[in-house]
């Protein structure tokens, strides 16, 4: 599924990265402890948190992440954004809830794979 498709599905704010709308995610991670991020990796994933850390995006370049979508309504900061924007990571902000945010990409088809998958 396409990052412009996502933001439609999780009625999603870009506040950065217009140049990975096109890039594919085949699956998720949500997860406000960055070790759990840590722990699940795979290829083309979308990270969804609520936390609200510059720590979130050095994970994410670390596990090559490119897309973040903080929900709950949570604003990063700019120094936030600002350091995605070097990272070439795309982040979006959604109001609703994790649980929410998480069934909807399920149902519309992104999987979620444990660590063992």
């Amino acid at each position: 599924m396409r990052v412009s498709e996502i933001i439609e599905i999780l009625e999603a704010e870009v506040l950065s990265g217009n140049e990975n709308m096109g890039l594919e995610i085949s699956s998720a991670c949500g997860a406000d402890l960055m070790s759990d991020v840590m722990a699940y990796v795979k290829e083309n994933v979308l990270l969804l948190t609520g936390l609200i850390s510059p720590q979130v995006v050095r994970t994410a370049e670390m596990m090559d992440i490119k897309v973040i979508a903080f929900v709950r309504g949570k604003t990063p900061n700019e120094s936030i954004i600002k350091l995605a924007e070097e990272k070439g990571i795309t982040v979006l902000k959604s109001c609703h809830p994790m649980f929410i945010a998480c069934g909807k990409l399920y149902s519309s088809g992104i999987v979620g794979r444990g660590v063992r998958d």
